[in-house]
């Protein structure tokens, strides 16, 4: 649920690379070689859509990589991004009754984690 996943169009020309995302308009990124144009995808990817979640708008499903057919210098291939990981923490101050408190002890349960994922889906954020 914390990771998205979008399928991206890789094209080579001449003796560069560079790749878009079909579903995200305006997210490219070019690289001289396939392995560092991936991670700068990765890059492109994460902050195109934080910058949209900050600004509150939507993200767009992402495709079904079987109905994109690339010109004949490209490929598709699919690019995932974990946006906890990219994402700067905040330290949030909540409150819970203390028999839940207890059981969550009891069951290891880790706040944060359980808070993020609870959050992202309320807001419909991942299970891309």
């Amino acid at each position: 649920m914390k990771k998205l996943i979008y399928p991206a169009i890789f094209y080579k020309e001449d003796n560069s690379f560079w790749v878009e995302f079909p579903d995200l308009e305006g997210c490219q990124s070019f690289a001289d070689t396939l392995e560092q144009l991936h991670e700068n995808a990765k890059e492109a990817l994460a902050a195109y859509c934080v910058t949209l979640l900050e600004q509150n708008a939507p993200l767009a499903p992402p495709s079904d990589i079987y109905q994109i057919t690339p010109p004949e210098n490209a490929f598709v291939s699919l690019v995932d991004v974990d946006l906890i990981k990219k994402s700067q923490a905040v330290k949030k101050t909540l409150t819970i009754p203390s028999w839940l408190n207890e059981l969550a002890e009891k069951s290891h349960v880790n706040f944060s984690s359980t808070l993020q994922d609870a959050l992202m889906t309320k807001l419909s954020i991942g299970g891309h």
